[in-house]
Parts: C-alpha cells; sequence; structure tokens
C-alpha cells in the first residue's frame, strides 16, 4: 500500500493510465468496427473476421506471464512505451498491407504490443492503489476499455466511409502515437514513488487456485462482452440495419458501461459486497445477452446490458490483490490475465465458427450466455478459497 506522503498524485498516475489504455480499445475494435470494409477489400469471411479479431489478443498466452518480469527488469514505464510503439508498427502494417497475410501479421504485431501495456498497467495500479479503493481504481482503469472501443465505433466507420479503409486505420496508428507521447512525457514510473516488488514469486496452493479461479472470472466475463464488442454490428447488419446505425447502437452498451463500471467499484469499496455486484451483474448480463437476439426492442436491451453488466469490471479486476503479495504480484497479473487471453481469443474464433455453421449471428450471445454463467460458479468457488487464504495469513 502507498501512503499519501509518498504518492499524492496517484490519481493523476491512474487518469494518465486511462487515457493511454483508450488507445488500446479503440485499435482492438477497428476490425469489428470496419468489418465490411475489411470483407470487401480482402476477400474474406465472418470465420475469417473472427480469427482477425481474436488474434489481437493471441499474442497474450504467450506474452502476459512474463509480461511483469520483464518490466522489473527493464523499467515498467520503458517496457509501456516499447508496447505502444508496437501497437503502431501493427498498425501501420494493416494500414498499408494489401493483403490478408499482411492483416494478419500487423494484427499479431499490433496485439503483442497491447498485451504488454495491458498486463504492466494493471500492474501498475495496484501497485498504487492495493489496499486502498482498488475496485473503484480498477474500475476507472478498466473502463478505458469501454471508452475506446465505443469510441472507434463511432469514429473508424465514418473514417472508413468516407477516405477508406487504410485512412482507417492509419487514423488508429495515430491516435496511439498521441497516447504514448503523453504517457511518456507525464507518467511517473512507481519505483520512483517508492513501492518496489522484488523478490521471487512465492504462493501457497490454495492461493494460486484462487489466483486462477480469478483469471478465469475475468476471461469468461470479457468473452461475453466479445460477443457484443465482435458481433453485435453484424447481427445488426443482418437485421437490415446500416453499418453506422449498427455500431451507433451497439456502442450503447459500452457509452453506458462508461457509467456503471466505475459505479460498480465505487460500490465495491463502499460496501464491501463485492460478492453479490459481480453475480448480480454476470447474471444479468447472462439474461439479456441472448434475449437481446429474440427481440425488436434491442435498443432497451442494450441499455439494461450496460447499465448492469459494467457493475462487475471493477471488483473482478480487484480479486488478484485479495491473494497476492507485493512481492508476488508482477507475475501473479501476468497469470492472471494469461487466462484472459486465453478466453479472449478463443471465444470470438469459436463464435465466429458457429456462426459460418449455423448461419446464425444470434448464436455468438449463447455461447457469452454459457460462459458468464461459469463465471458465476467460479466466483462462489474464489470466495470460498480466498477466505482460506485470508485465514491463513492470519494464523
Amino acid at each position: 500500500m502507498i501512503e499519501n506522503n509518498q504518492v499524492s498524485n496517484r490519481w493523476l498516475m491512474l487518469a494518465i493510465l486511462f487515457i493511454a489504455r483508450v488507445t488500446m480499445g479503440f485499435q482492438y475494435q477497428a476490425v469489428a468496427a470496419l468489418s465490411p470494409l475489411f470483407a470487401d477489400s480482402f476477400g474474406i469471411g465472418l470465420a475469417d473476421l473472427g480469427i482477425l479479431v481474436g488474434l489481437y489478443m493471441s499474442p497474450g498466452v504467450v506474452v502476459a506471464l512474463p509480461g511483469a518480469a520483464i518490466g522489473k527488469l527493464f523499467g515498467d514505464k520503458r517496457v509501456v512505451s516499447f508496447g505502444m510503439i508496437l501497437m503502431i508498427i501493427g498498425g501501420l502494417i494493416m494500414a498499408f498491407g494489401w493483403n490478408y497475410p499482411l492483416q494478419l501479421t500487423g494484427r499479431v504485431v499490433a496485439g503483442a504490443g497491447g498485451v504488454i501495456l495491458n498486463v504492466l498497467m494493471a500492474k501498475m495500479v495496484t501497485d498504487y492503489f492495493s489496499g486502498r479503493e482498488i475496485s473503484l481504481a480498477m474500475g476507472i482503469f478498466a473502463n478505458s476499455w469501454p471508452v475506446g472501443i465505443a469510441a472507434a465505433l463511432l469514429v473508424l466507420p465514418l473514417v472508413g466511409n468516407t477516405a477508406g479503409l487504410s485512412w482507417a486505420m492509419l487514423t488508429v496508428a495515430i491516435f496511439i502515437l498521441i497516447g504514448l507521447l503523453l504517457f511518456y512525457s507525464m507518467y511517473v514510473d512507481v519505483a520512483q514513488a517508492g513501492v518496489k516488488s522484488a523478490g521471487k514469486f512465492k504462493i501457497s496452493g490454495t492461493a494460486l487456485i484462487a489466483l486462477l479461479l480469478a483469471g478465469i472470472i475475468w476471461a469468461f466475463y470479457n468473452a461475453g462482452l466479445a460477443m457484443i464488442f465482435a458481433f453485435a454490428p453484424i447481427f445488426l447488419l443482418e437485421k437490415g440495419w446500416s453499418l453506422l446505425s449498427a455500431n451507433s447502437t451497439t456502442s450503447i452498451v459500452l457509452w453506458l458501461a462508461v457509467i456503471s463500471i466505475p459505479i460498480g467499484g465505487y460500490l465495491a469499496d463502499r460496501t464491501g459486497k463485492k460478492d453479490l455486484i459481480i453475480l448480480g451483474s454476470l447474471t444479468t448480463f447472462a439474461i439479456l445477452l441472448p434475449l437481446s437476439a429474440h427481440t425488436e426492442f434491442v435498443i432497451s436491451i442494450y441499455i439494461l446490458m450496460g447499465l448492469f453488466a459494467g457493475l462487475a469490471a471493477g471488483p473482478i479486476m480487484g480479486l488478484p490483490s485479495e491473494v497476492l503479495t507485493p512481492e508476488n504480484r508482477g507475475i501473479g497479473i501476468g497469470i492472471f490475465l494469461s487466462l484472459f487471453y486465453v478466453g479472449v481469443v478463443l471465444a470470438p474464433i469459436l463464435a465466429g465458427a458457429l456462426l459460418e455453421t449455423t448461419g446464425n449471428p444470434g448464436v455468438a450471445f449463447y455461447l457469452g450466455s454459457v460462459l458468464l454463467m461459469l463465471g458465476c460458479l467460479a466466483q462462489l468457488a474464489f470466495r470460498f478459497l480466498a477466505k482460506r487464504v485470508t485465514l491463513s495469513a492470519t494464523n
């Protein structure tokens, strides 16, 4: 935990991390927001689009775990800056790439940079806020993701329809460059604030299983969100909506999540009812997701989804801090996010394959609902084990 006299600007640091991470959500959503342009330009189908969407997260399967250790070796700030440079390079490859293999290459390069950014920034927030307002801080931090995605849904189709796919992807790279300049010039590395994470990774078996469960919860939660991000625009296009209307309507979920995510974090810290907030949010989300495929009141369902789905984000991201010590926090968060990346890589690919097989865009929403309910079960198991970890630490 960081004392007030050591770090008086932790909220400013959080704001800088927030703005820098918005660029990651913006880049991730670029493919889904411009899906018709990608399909027309490169002659690809829904399954290929699903692969291109999920591929952004694929480097996380191997990069997330050692990410924090790399940051410790070279400095978190330097490594995050390098990650953002990779995001820019990948974005430029996609902007000027003339075939589908080059698009895949650029997506992987950009995704590798995004993984580095995501893992180390999550650790940075935990270092600054562990033990004090962690759910709220993580909620605000997590909010950068839907902000970036919603911004992409609104901005990129306008640029793409007006100037073409290349200019839209070039816009993504320019946006990341602006975020990099802000981060590098203003962020104060946590090591300079008197916090060090030294020592080897040591964790009990019970705490490790609890950590793995926390990662599964976060993975399944984000897989449910990915069904909206990646496939709601396609679903609405199939129903006869225009590209702009489909993307704008989908963004309703994300803009309302911008409001509900910090509220969920604040309520979890203020009331101590973290489990209730997580379970209530996931259950409601799991009900609304498939319901949205069988109603004419799509906008109303999306409004409710945005208000309830976002409540769980901050409390879930705060779960690792309950079973990790400062000494094992870096690698622990790497493990936590490794599972997240496995989930968000496989879920869009599986959903895309199911969609192509069945011809029913709504099948992605059923998949998301099942994963969300499995996340509820994982939360119950996590709480049981986390209590044992706390009891063991106090004895």
